[in-house]
Formats: C-alpha cells, sequence, structure tokens
C-alpha cells in the first residue's frame, strides 16, 4: 500500500525514527507500516554532532538509498529546508525520490536550520516556504511521492501565526502539515480543530522535548494522522553505547553486559544471514 492510500485510512500510522539500513531492518520487523528517516538522527550518528543543519543533501540521500535497499515498506525522510532554494528543494526532492523516499518533510527554517525543539530559530518568509513546496511538487516524478510542509513559527511568531502559515503551504500543495513544536494541550488542540479532517497531521514526539508527550492513541484521538518518534532509537542506543563502553573499559570484558546484548547467532538472525548465504547459493554451479 502506497503512503497517500495509508493516509486515508482513518487510523494513525506510526513512524518510528531510523537512522541507516539495520535500524530499518529492525524497525520492520517489529510491524511498523512506515518509517522517517531522521535527519537529526542520522546527524547523531554519522557525525557524531547536534541537528543544527550540518548534514547535506547527498548524506541523506545516500542513507535513504541503503535502507530502501533493505526495506520496501513507506519512508518519510526529512528534508530540512530543502537545502536552500526553490531549486535547491527540487533537486532535493528528485535526489531523495530515485533514493526510494515515499515522502519529503521539508520546512520553513532559514538555511542552516536546526533541531525544531531548540531556540533561537529563524524563518523565511511565508512566500519562500509556499514557493519551496510548489516547486518540489513540480519535480517530483509520482504523485504518491508525498510532500510534508512543516512550520517552526510557534517558538518565533505564535500560534496564530503558525496556523497561518500551514493554511498557506497547504494552499501552496502540502500533502501533510507538520506543526512542530506545540507547546500544550491547548495548542494540539487548536491544531486539529483547524486542519483535521481537511488534510492529514503529522505530531512529532520528542522526549524532553517542547510538546507534551502523548500516546499514538492519544494524537489520533485529538485527529492526528501520522505520529513519528524521530530519535527515540539514537538516545535508547546511545543510552546502552554508554554503559557499554563504561563497562568494558572498568572490567575489560563484555560478561556484565552480556543479557543486554544479542549474541553473534542472534543478530545474524535478525540480519538474514542464513537466509542470504542460502539465497546466493541458487546462482552457484553449471548454468549450461
Amino acid at each position: 500500500m502506497s503512503l497517500r492510500a495509508r493516509l486515508t485510512d482513518p487510523s494513525i500510522l506510526v513512524a518510528p525514527g531510523v537512522y541507516d539500513a539495520l535500524t530499518a531492518a529492525l524497525a520492520a520487523q517489529a510491524g511498523f507500516e512506515a518509517l522517517y528517516l531522521s535527519g537529526a538522527a542520522v546527524s547523531y550518528t554519522r557525525l557524531g554532532r547536534p541537528d543544527i543543519g550540518l548534514t547535506s543533501v547527498t548524506e541523506m540521500a545516500s542513507t535513504m538509498a541503503l535502507v530502501r535497499d533493505r526495506v520496501d515498506i513507506p519512508v518519510i525522510i526529512d528534508a530540512d529546508t530543502g537545502f536552500g532554494n526553490a531549486l535547491n528543494a527540487q533537486r532535493t526532492m528528485r535526489l531523495y525520490e530515485r533514493a526510494g523516499a515515499s515522502a519529503l518533510q521539508v520546512e520553513d527554517q532559514s538555511y542552516p536550520k536546526r533541531c525544531g525543539h531548540l531556540a533561537d530559530k529563524v524563518l523565511v518568509p511565508v512566500s519562500e516556504m509556499a514557493g519551496k513546496v510548489r516547486a518540489m511538487a513540480d519535480a517530483r516524478l509520482s504523485e504518491e511521492t508525498l510532500i510534508v510542509a512543516r512550520t517552526d513559527a510557534i517558538a518565533v511568531e505564535g500560534l496564530e501565526a503558525a496556523l497561518d502559515r500551514a493554511e498557506a503551504y497547504l494552499e501552496a500543495g502540502a500533502d501533510v502539515l507538520f506543526i512542530e513544536a506545540p507547546r500544550s494541550d491547548t495548542h494540539m488542540t487548536a491544531i486539529a480543530g483547524r486542519f483535521a479532517g481537511r488534510v492529514p497531521l503529522l505530531a512529532n514526539m520528542v522526549e524532553g522535548g517542547d510538546t507534551p508527550l502523548k500516546s499514538a492513541t492519544e494524537l489520533e484521538a485529538l485527529g492526528f494522522g501520522v505520529v513519528i518518534f524521530p530519535g527515540g532509537i539514537v538516545r535508547a542506543l546511545a543510552h546502552t553505547a554508554e554503559a557499554y563502553y563504561h563497562s568494558l573499559a572498568a572490567t575489560g570484558s563484555n560478561a556484565a553486559m552480556q543479557e543486554r546484548m544479542f549474541d553473534f547467532g542472534a543478530l545474524n538472525a535478525r540480519l538474514g544471514t542464513a537466509e542470504i548465504l542460502a539465497a546466493g547459493k541458487t546462482y552457484e554451479g553449471d548454468t549450461s
């Protein structure tokens, strides 16, 4: 099922954050219907840096291609600001779409951007962002490739300005709206009251961020159609990795962490090693 078709279902779509082919495969094996390839998570893991616009379009596109080579479910990918002006946004659409993205999320911050839950963000004019949305719509090869328009205006201009910006982006051709970092239940109710039933709404759950944490069921009841958990996997793995490295440094052994690890066989089972090797054998031998 395409992402566009799935979003006609009234039940909320849960898209966990991933940052590479391994996390994508594990998430798909857990039964999720779609994934979110997070720019923040790629910055955290590939660069070891914060989400302040340091990742490039080619780094994201190459990561998307590797994810697509491993899984076949829809992937929503972070396109930041489109990496420049409307023409840059068109190139981003072409690169990401060829790499296998199902939807591109583009935002109205200036470039370089920063995480939506960091302070001191700067926005571009409404007309500039609307132009990027139109440009991306013109550049996509398939109508099945969706445009998720994000506004970070709540923190900069207030809720009403954010709602007005989202309205302009919807008129410009956005397929999904993402009003970032609502700071209260009142904000979330207002967002849903304006747009629910008109266009799919995306909610972003960030542990320790500005938005009240809610379950997918709670968000569905409010009127949201998609929820992403972009950086949760990195925070979970970083917590475990820190404990692992400290334990190894202190003890010179993995024994203390063994119950919190896959052994060699268990990891290979999740990677599908036996199945891949068996498939390879079918191409061996005499083909005459």
